[in-house]
């Protein structure tokens, strides 16, 4: 709380000095807070049946909410195809851990063809990112079964959700061959690219405080010309650099840290840890390249997951150990 505290506090800070816009970084706080209050008491009380709900609840949010809500793809409800995989990445690790959970072979069997499930609806909707996601979810989660013990997966995926988003930022500033450089924009689009180098370009402006929370689509040069643009870069440490200084890249950092710290010091199994660490570090991942975390939807569903993953069995549950 200490931390979430500090993220908002900093959004009203650097929005005080350049006139910024705080409501959106607060908000998000706001749902991160809400969401893991409630995963807390609900994993607690409902271990299986808590997180089952919610993947089958995020699966159908996924399906139904973008095609219920008229408008342009970046003002629906779940955005475009980065929000939508970053929900189905949640959804998977939920059912998977729900599938930890339970000690019923049939029901473990029915938890898992549910994020299989996620992975199948992901590629019906088109979202390669989701099937990626929710398929390398699953996958890491079969695998986390055979490891006993979770601070090595733990740092690898801290590791794999740096290299994402140091990758980024290189690409971003040209520090990357000019072929793979190429390469990469190909994939992820030129005109994101474009954005990324945007905000890069302000956060050069003022490293200490950025400019301003809510303020790129104002100053960047790409935005303007982009047809229904959202005004955001589009990498979520590439936004909190551009508007909230090298501060609020640190925060964000130290907010994902603590996460996995968590997920280390819980005492839920090993497999439930490392399966909710892999849905979130998909997240991440997904963050790091789009705009996933802009959507209430989204940050609530992490806040959940994280929530049910660390919520303290009753006293009559064998804790594991962790190291």
């Amino acid at each position: 709380m200490m931390l979430l505290g500090a993220c908002a506090g900093w959004s009203l800070i650097t929005a005080a000095a350049h006139d910024g816009r705080p409501e959106g970084m607060l908000l998000a706080v706001l749902a991160v807070a809400a969401g893991y209050a409630a995963g807390r008491v609900s994993g607690t009380l409902l271990p299986v049946a808590a997180p089952g709900a919610g993947a089958a609840a995020g699966l159908a949010l996924a399906v139904a909410l973008p095609g219920l809500s008229p408008g342009p793809r970046y003002t629906v409800p779940l955005g475009h195809v980065g929000a939508t995989a970053a929900l189905l990445a949640l959804a998977a690790g939920a059912a998977c851990c729900a599938a930890w959970a339970t000690p019923v072979p049939a029901l473990r069997l029915g938890l898992r063809a549910l994020a299989a499930a996620t992975v199948l609806t992901a590629a019906a909707l088109g979202s390669a990112a989701g099937c990626a996601a929710g398929a390398a979810v699953l996958l890491c989660s079969l695998a986390a079964g055979r490891v006993s013990r979770r601070g090595a997966g733990l740092a690898a995926l801290a590791v794999a959700a740096a290299l994402v988003a140091g990758t980024t930022w290189a690409v971003a500033a040209g520090w990357l061959p000019d072929g793979l450089t190429g390469a990469l924009a190909d994939r992820l689009t030129p005109h994101r690219v474009q954005l990324w180098r945007d905000a890069l370009r302000l956060a050069g402006r003022d490293s200490g405080l950025g400019v301003g929370p809510g303020r790129f689509g104002e100053l960047s040069d790409t935005t303007p010309h982009t047809l229904l643009s959202d005004g955001k870069p589009h990498s979520a440490p590439l936004q909190q650099a551009a508007e909230q200084g090298f501060v609020g890249v640190f925060l964000l950092a130290a907010a994902f840290c603590w996460v996995l710290h968590a997920l280390w010091r819980t005492p839920r199994s090993t497999p439930v840890a490392l399966t909710a660490g892999a849905s979130l570090t998909a997240l991440a991942v997904l963050a790091s390249v789009g705009n996933a975390l802009s959507f209430t939807t989204v940050t609530v569903g992490a806040g959940l997951l994280a929530g049910w993953a660390t919520a303290r069995p009753w006293a009559g549950d064998d804790p594991e150990p962790h190291f």
